[in-house]
């Protein structure tokens, strides 16, 4: 496979690329808005090496940020059988208010009708298998399932991340901004904003709004296939409120920019763009935007992370910003050092 052909952009290995261990965020920054900022113009292909602060320098009045609402869950219990042998459950799916799409260790010897026990008042029951191993579990608690969950589980960490959750990364792996139960993965270009940048932007005219993605693990499912337009992309449920589409379709019919706060905001808002405007609504989405496919349609900017080889999301950012920008910026990020992935440093490309 060679650059001049083709089909190069729809090959896996087009978005390979050499990253050092250490460059792999393993921890936040005391300070969330100290990370640094790299500002890439997808026209020229420039680039600019900023810190996360000096975003209001590249936001202008009229402008609307989409933000991703969804709010991380601990996600993952550990819990005992009645025979005493441990269990661990990770939630993914909700399917009503008691029942739950989970994956669960160990799986052959759990099957329908095990009970495992949290505490005295809050259990699981296993009721159906799955496709893939999973389990569809039935909870059972008293009070607050989310308090509950809270108290027992624990934050889910990517797995690029070599080390235990503790008790600080309730808060740190958290956007400032999150309300709506669900993911089991952070909104992560949200992380950099503190209620401070957040307030500075509204007062120099910028306007908001939220959509609602639930971020599933399909977020760090590699592409398996040769060709990417052969991947069998992850199902996750996203909605678009009444009130978002309406000023989402607002700012495109006065020609104002529309940037996305990180990906999954990104693909929520395609995933509803028919014509170039957006419906409200909710719905679960598999769509899968890369370099070759269907074009951006919705939106003029993006806030995200640096994503890792091969990945699903690095393609997305490729097919907005263009192959070679984004491989130049990469490039440029890895020389100067910064931190990659969830915990690390934020890109902004307009």
């Amino acid at each position: 496979m060679k650059k001049n052909d083709e089909h190069f952009l729809l090959y896996r290995d087009t978005y390979d690329y050499e990253l050092p261990e250490e460059l792999i965020a393993q921890y936040p920054l005391k300070n969330r808005d100290q990370s640094r900022l790299l500002v890439l113009n997808r026209k020229t292909g420039a680039v600019y090496h900023k810190h996360f602060t000096d975003i209001l320098d590249y936001l202008n009045k009229g402008d609307l940020l989409v933000f991703n609402e969804t709010k991380v869950i601990s996600a993952r219990l550990n819990g005992y059988k009645d025979s005493g042998g441990k269990v661990e459950i990770f939630l993914l799916n909700q399917r009503d208010e008691n029942h739950w799409e989970c994956l669960v260790k160990p799986g052959r010897r759990l099957r329908p009708g095990a009970i495992i026990r949290f505490s005295e008042t809050f259990s699981a029951t296993i009721v159906d298998v799955l496709d893939e191993g999973g389990r569809l579990v039935e909870f059972a608690w008293e009070g607050d399932f989310w308090h509950v969950l809270d108290q027992y589980g624990t934050i889910p960490l990517p797995p690029y991340i070599h080390r235990l959750p503790d008790i600080s990364d309730k808060e740190s792996y958290q956007t400032v901004y999150a309300r709506k139960h669900g993911s089991v993965a952070a909104h992560t270009a949200g992380l950099h904003f503190t209620r401070d940048i957040l307030e500075a932007i509204k007062k120099m005219g910028i306007e908001f709004a939220y959509v609602n993605l639930r971020v599933g693990l399909g977020t760090f499912r590699p592409v398996k296939t040769e060709r990417i337009d052969d991947h069998a992309m992850h199902r996750e449920y996203c909605e678009i409120p009444e009130d978002t589409a309406k000023a989402v379709n607002k700012a495109l019919d006065e020609n104002r920019r529309v940037i996305a706060v990180g990906t999954t905001s990104t693909r929520t808002l395609e995933s509803f763009a028919e014509n170039g405007r957006i419906r409200s609504g909710g719905h679960f989405t598999d769509i899968f935007i890369h370099p070759g496919g269907r074009p951006v349609q919705i939106i003029n900017g993006l806030i995200t992370n640096f994503h890792m080889p091969k990945s699903t999301l690095l393609m997305l950012v490729s097919a907005f910003a263009g192959y070679d920008n984004i491989r130049n910026a990469y490039r440029e990020a890895i020389h100067e050092k910064y931190r990659f992935f969830s915990y690390g440093d934020a890109m902004l490309i307009l």
